[in-house]
């Protein structure tokens, strides 16, 4: 479990980083993306390891009602990371798609994962995400971006849909089956 602990920690940090010491991350300049990434994968790699290494209580299960409304969040945070991307109609309306995205995935996989492992992983990156998004807020007005032609927005949805098969399709092949 700690090794599962230290992953979220790091991810956190790594990415919270720029909020809580903006004078040192600003310092650091271009060569400080290199080192939020170097920090951001090993905080990756500690997650997925300490996830497949982590025991802890269980406390509920899957249910198929749970797996369906788990699979339509899961899709609609895969199209708002689209949304981020392509600055579609929708990131004209919602100041952080990717990150209300990343809101949706954790609470999806909390509905189907009652465990302990689960919360410190989807549960820790949901306080996460919702925390870099008052930081954000507090310290950035918001200018939301120019207007994109309608193909940008149908090629978030077929590009949403494409990258969610492909996630379905490596959960299965992990041993966690995506549909039931």
């Amino acid at each position: 479990m700690a090794l599962l602990v230290l992953g979220v920690l790091l991810w956190s940090l790594a990415h919270l980083f720029k909020r809580l010491a903006p004078a040192a991350r600003a310092r650091m300049g271009n060569g400080g993306r290199g080192l939020v990434a170097v920090v951001s994968l090993a905080g990756i790699l500690c997650m997925i390891f300490g996830y497949r290494m982590a025991e802890g209580a269980f406390y509920w299960g899957r249910s198929p009602m749970l797996v369906g409304i788990n699979n339509l969040l899961v899709l609609v945070a895969v199209y708002l990371f689209a949304v981020s991307g392509m600055k579609t109609r929708l990131a004209r309306t919602l100041r952080h798609p990717m990150l209300m995205g990343v809101v949706l995935w954790a609470v999806a996989h909390l509905l189907v994962n009652g465990d302990t492992p689960s919360f410190v992983l989807f549960g820790g990156l949901l306080i996460w995400a919702l925390l870099e998004m008052v930081m954000i807020n507090q310290a950035e007005p918001w200018t939301p971006p120019e207007p994109v032609p309608a193909r940008k927005e149908i090629m978030a949805i077929a590009g949403g849909v494409i990258v969610y098969a492909v996630i379905a399709g490596i959960h299965t092949w992990l041993g966690y089956p995506t549909f039931g």
